[in-house]
This record gives structure tokens, C-alpha cells and sequence, in this order.
């Protein structure tokens, strides 16, 4: 099973993946990371993990149409079999949400479906976990589609809302939970313990 990337920060769910694809706890290829971001800090991890890495972005390809297209290329002449969204702000093109269908995967810090849609990303999920007064929060790993956070759920693990809480601090536990859940449900799949649609 070959995994393609996709991210615009710094990638430390992919990170969590490529170490899992080391150890060989995930029974996958890790084959390229696509970036919109030249600075980000996910290409570096790629070059240390020694994966092809490309930046496609509106400067590379002003045209949306051109953009999807150029995606949709790179990951063909991969070969991927599965695309990993990891902290990718982009929304993907209708050519490779339509060739990767239920093949692309992505992790959301809260409980789908609460506190997603669109805007919901960051910190801003954690800030609405706690004006909200919710007990629990977590991560969802699930499939995406062509509305935002609402393609079908895979796996999901709730962590506590504290009292004290801070957005900030919510966070730092929930990515804790991120770095175990997506290699697992990625393990699983390999393994055929999740079976997708």
C-alpha cells in the first residue's frame, strides 16, 4: 500500500505515520508528499525520511482546474494508493476527490461530527470545544468527501475536557491522541481490520 502526503505546516501526524511505516507497525510505503507551503516544515521531514516531495501550489498553477490536475498527476505516477491528509488548509480539486474516492483520509481535532465545517480547523476547533462546555473532546479519522468533515467516520478517541482547560493546552493532549489514532487506523486498513467503502 503506497501513502501519499498531503500538508502545509509542519506535518507531525505525518511524522507519526512515516515512524509507524519504519518500524513496520504500518504495512505501507510512504511514496510522496505533495506541499502548498515551501517553507513548511513537512518537506524536511520527507527529505529525512528520504520520500519525493513536490510543492504544488496557486503559484505554481494559478488556475484551480491546473492545480487539481498537476495533483492528481503526481499521485498517479506515484502510484498511491491512499492520500493522508495531514494538516493540509486546502480544499482539494473535484478530479482527485473524484479519482481517490474513499481513499483519502484526514484527522479533525474534535468529535465529528461536532465543531467541524468549514473554518473549523486549529485552534479554533479547541476554542469551541470550551465555549461549548463539552465534557469530551478527541480526534476523528475519517474519509473525506466534497463538503468539509462530513465524509464517513473511521476511527475516533475522546480525551477529557478539564476544568482548566485553555485552548492550548487542549490541544497539546488531543495531538497526543492524533499521533496514536491515524497510525492505527492506518494499520488497521493495511490489515484489513477497517475495510473501506
Amino acid at each position: 500500500m503506497k501513502l501519499g502526503f498531503l500538508a502545509s505546516h509542519g506535518g507531525s501526524n505525518m511524522q507519526a505515520i512515516l515512524d509507524g511505516c519504519e518500524t513496520g507497525s504500518i504495512q505501507a510505503t510512504p511514496a510522496l508528499l505533495i506541499c502548498n507551503n515551501r517553507n513548511a516544515g513537512a518537506l524536511e521531514r520527507a527529505a529525512n525520511a528520504q520520500m519525493p516531495s513536490v510543492v504544488l501550489n496557486s503559484k505554481t498553477h494559478p488556475e484551480p482546474d491546473d492545480l487539481d490536475r498537476a495533483m492528481l498527476e503526481a499521485l498517479r505516477d506515484a502510484k498511491i494508493d491512499l492520500v493522508i491528509l495531514a494538516g493540509y488548509m486546502k480544499k482539494i480539486g473535484p478530479k482527485t476527490l473524484t479519482t481517490f474516492s474513499n481513499r483519502i483520509l484526514n484527522i479533525h481535532p474534535a468529535l465529528l461530527p461536532k465543531h467541524g465545517g468549514q473554518g473549523m480547523y486549529g485552534m479554533r476547533v479547541h476554542e469551541a470545544v470550551i465555549v461549548a462546555g463539552e465534557k469530551q473532546s478527541g480526534a476523528t479519522v475519517h474519509l473525506i468527501d466534497a463538503e468539509y468533515d462530513e465524509g464517513p467516520i473511521l476511527q475516533q478517541i475522546s480525551v477529557p475536557v478539564l476544568p482548566d482547560d485553555t485552548p492550548e493546552t487542549l490541544q497539546k493532549r488531543v495531538l497526543e491522541k492524533e499521533h496514536f489514532l491515524y497510525p492505527n487506523t492506518l494499520a488497521k486498513i493495511a490489515r484489513g481490520e477497517i475495510k473501506l467503502p
